[in-house]
């Protein structure tokens, strides 16, 4: 089966569209424009598609003023009310909720499997002891990629700006520059991780940094968290025979999206 377009794409897309109030069946048209939005090699085309879904999703407004729900665009719209906010932030706001709102949990199912085919004897211990559905969630969203492929030439990250010099191993970065945040170098850092390279998913010390940290932190940790434990829970006793239909090395990440991800064969 393909389990990417079967489970990975359609229950995250299922639970932000019932929580935004945005159609499920529109699925495959705002898919085309995040796929567009997420591409970091074409400027153009990364426009072209955050335009396309901010278009598409002011409309939805429109159409949620007159035919309000029990989501948080509607919720949004009763607070533009009262608050009296520019009308545009609805959209925006609604716009990013849908874009970062699937394709990050997406990938994450897709690695989650992929590290529990690489790694037989892990699954084994989870479809034994569902309990440690928790730890196996963390360690899947803390753990190095097993594809012999995975690190692209560039790193990649979180970009941010300096907002004062400041002084790291003894360089010095000026106000304003452009800084990249490897949080995927920080989830394997050994004076955090007892061996960081090792997949455990009964590894218990695991501030991983995936979700971000502080003033930063992912809102939609909680939700994205909820929607692994419960397929993760199930998936051992669902599949019991899971595996790979091709091999390991034949996989590929993308390297031209934001969010990364399995290229399929």
């Amino acid at each position: 089966m393909d389990f990417h377009e079967h489970v990975s794409f359609p229950l995250p897309v299922l639970v932000i569209c019932e929580l935004l109030g945005v159609p499920y069946a529109d699925r495959e048209q705002f898919r085309a424009y995040c796929d567009q939005m997420a591409d970091t090699t074409d400027q153009a085309t990364s426009r072209a598609g955050m335009q396309a879904l901010f278009t598409y999703m002011t409309a939805l407004v429109d159409r949620k003023r007159s035919q309000p729900g029990m989501d948080v665009i509607s919720d949004l719209i009763r607070a533009q009310h009262d608050e009296g906010f520019p009308e545009e932030r609805i959209a925006g706001a609604a716009s990013g909720l849908l874009f970062a709102g699937h394709i990050t949990t997406v990938n994450a199912i897709d690695r989650g499997v992929l590290l529990l085919c690489a790694h037989p004897d892990q699954r084994a211990v989870l479809a034994a002891n569902p309990r440690l559905v928790f730890q196996a969630v963390e360690e899947i969203l803390r753990a190095p990629s097993p594809l012999p492929h995975s690190c692209p030439a560039v790193p990649t990250g979180l970009t941010r700006y300096t907002q004062t010099d400041i002084d790291v191993a003894g360089v010095t970065i000026g106000a304003g520059e452009l800084v990249l945040l490897n949080t995927r170098a920080a989830n394997s850092d050994r004076e955090i991780f007892t061996d960081p390279q090792h997949f455990d998913i009964t590894r218990t010390d695991n501030p991983h940094l995936t979700f971000g940290h502080g003033a930063h932190f992912c809102p939609g940790a909680p939700l994205a968290r909820i929607e692994l434990q419960v397929l993760f829970e199930m998936l051992p006793h669902r599949i019991p025979p899971l595996r790979l239909a091709v091999p390991l090395e034949t996989l590929r990440t993308r390297t031209n999206v934001i969010f990364g991800g399995l290229n399929f064969p």
